[in-house]
């Protein structure tokens, strides 16, 4: 049971890992440290299964995996505390005076690497030169194989005052910035979080306390296999509660990144048709494997959909943009009163859009069938919804799904009153 529940962490962690890789990959400090906690932590949990401890056990070395996890463990939460520095590193150059928060984080972290240098130092010392390190097969736990020797209250001391430390200023500052977080999912993953690590820093005091205890006069097995009960017990729970609380905020953010997808999709079509009209005002060309193909065309719409830029939002102000580029350019081309024509046209059709929707849909499609008349003055025409992206996608939406359904002979007999014999 314990194993499987080391294994569920072990994959919520690699899963947040996975996720955030892309964004570590692009060298930004904050996303590279929050995914190094990740991954570390992810190796240390690992160490906690017969999994990782038979990938250890053959090297020889006693007890290596437990090295193995507590050293991981202190790396990881150094690398927690740099992440903490990381978000409010706008605050701290500002100029303004830091919050009280920031300070202490600020603090906290100036002292952190060197903390944890010379903390997995003294562990590994006293773990190669001071532990008694002969396998006892009749005791699967750590400390009950150790008890009553000196060194045990050190090295766990050593280790439960660094993470335990760690954990408590990381659940003061989540639990300070969830009462001002402007989301809700934002504030309840940095409730969540805040409360798995003050579960977290009860955990690492009660296995402090034991290993004093285990050391100056150890405890009976029966005790012994509770205590390693309630403890194992406030871990995971400290850990499932900080893992879901972290992925409570990204929820908001895969929903964000799925309408975002959702909008390029309907837009590319639009844009498509565009960019083989004025290809000089997009920045990326289409993409055109076997152009022509209906096999192949689907290919075509990932490509275009998910290539090139570095995240969707970019993507789609970039469509936004090329889109109304392009329409700016076949203004200069299209027949003067063909907008005229096109409203004559929408108010005469039901298809269940706004009429002046359907209206700048017809509008496109004949000012692209005309794209090859003499450049001259721009001829009336909207100039779109708004100067913000958030007021632009919309309408431009309605559009494209307009110009999908747009009637072709429709747009020909349009053509033909708008433009002179």
């Amino acid at each position: 049971m314990t194993d499987a529940i080391a294994y569920t962490i072990v994959g919520l962690l690699l899963v947040q890992a996975l996720w955030r890789a892309p964004a570590a990959l692009r060298g930004r400090a904050r996303e590279r440290s929050l995914w190094g906690t990740f991954t570390a932590l992810a190796l240390a949990w690992l160490m906690r299964t017969a999994l990782g401890r038979f990938l250890v056990d053959h090297i020889g070395v006693a007890d290596l995996a437990t090295l193995l996890k507590h050293t991981i463990t202190i790396a990881a939460m150094c690398t927690l505390l740099r992440y903490l520095t990381a978000v409010d590193a706008g605050e701290l150059t500002s100029g303004a005076e830091p919050s009280r928060r920031v300070r202490i984080t600020s603090a906290v972290h100036r002292h952190a690497g060197w903390g944890c240098a010379l903390t997995i130092a003294v562990m590994a010392g006293v773990f190669l030169f001071w532990l008694h390190r002969t396998e006892v097969p009749t005791s699967p736990y750590f400390m009950e194989r150790h008890a009553g020797e000196p060194g045990l209250a050190v090295y766990m001391g050593l280790f439960y005052l660094y993470s335990g430390a760690v954990t408590a200023l990381c659940g003061y500052q989540w639990g300070s910035k969830a009462r001002h977080a402007p989301r809700r999912t934002l504030r309840v993953g940095l409730w969540l979080m805040a409360v798995g690590m003050a579960v977290a820093t009860l955990y690492c005091v009660v296995r402090a306390v034991c290993a004093v205890w285990n050391t100056v006069s150890p405890m009976p097995e029966g005790p012994a296999a509770v205590q390693e009960a309630v403890t194992d017990t406030l871990l995971y729970g400290a850990f499932l509660l900080w893992a879901i609380g972290v992925i409570a905020p990204t929820i908001h953010v895969a929903v964000l990144r799925y309408r975002t997808l959702a909008a390029i999709r309907r837009l590319h079509r639009l844009w498509r048709d565009l960019a083989f009209v004025v290809p000089d005002l997009v920045l990326y060309p289409p993409s055109r494997i076997l152009p022509g193909s209906r096999l192949v065309a689907p290919l075509n719409t990932v490509r275009d959909i998910f290539a090139h830029d570095a995240s969707p939002q970019i993507r789609l102000g970039r469509y936004v943009t090329e889109i109304r580029d392009a329409i700016h350019e076949l203004r200069r081309r299209a027949p003067e009163d063909l907008y005229r024509h096109a409203t004559e046209l929408a108010a005469a059709e039901t298809a269940g859009r706004p009429a002046d929707a359907v209206a700048e849909a017809y509008w496109i499609r004949a000012a692209m069938a005309s794209a090859d008349r003499p450049v001259g003055s721009p001829v009336p025409f909207p100039s779109g919804r708004g100067e913000s992206l958030a007021a632009e996608v919309p309408w431009l939406l309605t559009v494209a799904d307009a110009y999908a359904s747009a009637n072709p002979t429709a747009t020909v007999r349009l053509l033909g009153a708008a433009t002179p014999a």
